[in-house]
């Protein structure tokens, strides 16, 4: 591994912490930042970081190299060196909501996919003005807010700012946005600013609304529908699968609640293990673990200094995702939870999305989480989390009718037998709530690695 040390791109977001970027451990050589950035998380750290030898400044600054006095004493020609399409690329951490991040590593013909995928799954195409909201820094950030647009032909944009709703709708109307991709958290603090701020804004170019992330609740497609006049298509994909696998195309009827159908190429599955190995579980709406047969250009070749690791993804010809799905009669899978996070009562496997997506559709919530609590008759019983709109108070009245709600739509089985309020619910900086995170200090267990968590406002 040593020849691509010093040239393998290893990724985190740009809002990561010193403790996180000390424990990727990635063995980078050079470091490529701006002085702020240095000051507060590199230079703290240094010492443990033995592989670092070059420091690049971009706004120059004390402790590195100046970006523009470098540019501006080379050479006018460089040749680019020779890469295979099996050649390593590029190595991505993941987001680290089931314990430490992991260095997923993929390959140069990864832009196939991403090209392939950008056109088919967001309706990318070349000459559109498009915007992604994530983090340059996370894998949606990088594949596809900067591979998969510049490969396609689209004009990119990005805004480095802290979220705003008023300027985000600025931005789709200024530069003309064609085709729009963020994340579930997004949405959701744009529905929590209210339906008037949108329609103060000219969303006439936007063709096309995407989301990922997390799973997008029922509300959040019907908001958009409602709101800014256009649905907005969940798709899916991983760290580890590079690109998306599934998703809820132009071409499609949209499920609310689905994250829609497998894109051509891909082989998805719903599976779980049997006494002779993984079986496919053909029942449509039967629960199991979501798997895919590798093969795809983007799929990870390993994860960094974990090999064990990575062969334990893997069984009978199928990767094994993780996480928890079913899929109806017409071939769209519907998100159940991760693994680590399906909740087992009296019998009964409960999805934390679905209880979620309950609560949501109440109009006073902005976000929810479930999670299971010991219970000593049905061995678990779900408890919810929920933070709430402005304007709507925390009170015993909310609390009966939010579990009132929740027992008619799924049932005495399934429904939250309790239900807390909470001013915000802990996430990863890339936006997806931290279940595991919950459970740990609702039963006064140690929290585990938190370097991804986001800070508190």
């Amino acid at each position: 591994m040593e020849g691509w040390r010093g040239i393998l791109p290893a990724v985190l977001g740009l809002r990561a912490g010193a403790g996180e970027i000390a424990d990727a451990d990635s063995q980078a050589r050079r470091v490529v930042t701006n002085s702020r950035n240095f000051s507060r998380k590199i230079a703290p750290i240094l010492a443990d970081l033995p592989f670092l030898r070059h420091i690049i400044l971009t706004d120059g600054g004390e402790g590195g190299h100046d970006f523009a006095s470098l540019l501006e004493g080379a050479s006018d020609r460089f040749d680019i060196p020779k890469t295979q399409p099996e050649d390593l690329a590029i190595l991505h951490f993941t987001s680290g909501t089931t314990g430490k991040p992991k260095g997923a590593m993929h390959v140069h013909a990864a832009i196939a996919a991403h090209k392939a995928t950008a056109r088919h799954a967001l309706d990318l195409r070349p000459g559109d003005i498009y915007w992604c909201t994530a983090d340059p820094g996370w894998v949606t950030g990088t594949s596809y807010g900067i591979i998969a647009p510049l490969a396609v032909g689209a004009t990119l944009i990005l805004d480095e700012a802290e979220f705003d709703a008023e300027r985000w709708y600025a931005n789709l109307e200024k530069h003309r946005v064609n085709v729009w991709y963020t994340a579930p958290t997004a949405i959701r603090m744009l529905i929590k600013a209210g339906d008037e701020l949108p329609r103060r804004f000219d969303l006439s170019a936007l063709r096309f609304i995407a989301s990922v992330g997390e799973p997008l609740h029922p509300e959040a497609v019907i908001w958009g529908e409602r709101v800014l006049g256009r649905p907005v298509h969940d798709n899916w994909w991983q760290t580890e699968t590079g690109g998306i696998m599934i998703a809820n195309t132009a071409a499609m009827t949209i499920k609310p609640g689905s994250m829609g159908r497998a894109l051509p190429g891909i082989e998805a599955a719903i599976v779980r293990r049997g006494e002779t190995g993984m079986e496919v579980v053909s029942d449509a709406n039967a629960e199991g673990e979501l798997a895919l047969r590798p093969g795809w250009p983007s799929m990870f070749r390993g994860y960094l200094n974990e090999d064990e690791r990575y062969r334990k993804c893997f069984a009978d010809g199928w990767y094994l995702t993780g996480d928890m799905a079913k899929r109806d009669a017409d071939g769209y899978f519907w998100f159940v939870g991760r693994a680590d996070d399906v909740i087992k009562s009296s019998g009964h496997l409960i999805g934390p999305f679905e209880v979620e997506s309950a609560l949501l559709s109440h109009p006073a919530v902005a976000e929810a989480a479930a999670i299971g609590i010991p219970d000593p008759v049905a061995g678990e019983a779900v408890k919810a989390f929920v933070s709430l709109r402005p304007g709507h108070a925390p009170d015993d009245a909310l609390l009966r009718e939010l579990l009132a709600l929740a027992r008619k739509q799924l049932g005495p089985a399934v429904a939250p037998r309790q239900i807390a309020f909470a001013e915000n619910l802990p996430r990863t900086r890339s936006g997806k709530i931290m279940r595991r995170l919950l459970k740990a200090r609702e039963l006064g267990l140690p929290e585990g690695d938190t370097s991804t968590l986001e800070a508190s406002p």
